[in-house]
């Protein structure tokens, strides 16, 4: 996790999706995973559960995560849990969402950013001088030829472009699969 600067756990793989699409929200500054156990009465109902992930965002602001296949969540004993979990909850003033398989492509392209996520492989001046020349909205060939220069070879100048993706320093419609045509623009 770059927001973390350390691992996450996760279990199973489609938590691992979710996960990474957290860590790419500019609006989480703190990861926990499967951060607390919650036992309570649901009308009679003695129930115990743990939550996949806590996300706490710069304005204090918390977000309970849970992650279940969408399948699932028809199954009246998974609902009936998830319902209970929503209800404590936002009983305590924080947010919760329950997340199912993402949309592929989106997922796609942040699952690629991500090895690109790491600001420590990058040297913080070429990333201020790529984001610098990178203030006009570009297709993202051009991007990483007017890069080029700062990074000294192309294939760095495509990482550290993609590296401005991750961080967010530009942007681009995630919904469409990232090509040397998509348009990059400055944030």
């Amino acid at each position: 996790s770059a927001t973390m600067a350390a691992p996450v756990g996760y279990e199973p793989r489609l938590a691992c999706a979710n996960l990474v699409l957290g860590d790419f929200d500019p609006r989480v500054e703190w990861i926990l995973s499967q951060p607390f156990l919650m036992e309570g009465d649901d009308h009679g109902t003695t129930r115990k559960h743990i939550p996949d992930y806590l996300l706490s965002r710069p304005d204090g602001s918390v977000c309970v995560v849970d992650v279940k296949p969408a399948a699932k969540l028809q199954i009246p004993a998974v609902r009936d849990s998830l319902d209970w979990t929503r209800r404590e909850v936002e009983a305590h003033g924080w947010e919760y969402r329950v997340c199912s398989e993402p949309d592929p492509v989106p997922l796609a392209n942040v699952q690629f950013l991500a090895g690109y996520r790491h600001g420590f492989q990058f040297d913080p001046g070429q990333v201020d001088a790529a984001a610098d020349v990178l203030g006009a909205p570009v297709t993202f060939g051009e991007a990483v030829r007017a890069v080029t220069p700062i990074a000294g070879e192309p294939p760095f100048a495509r990482s550290l472009v993609l590296h401005l993706l991750w961080t967010q320093r530009l942007r681009t419609n995630l919904s469409h699969l990232l090509s040397t045509t998509s348009v990059l623009e400055p944030t």
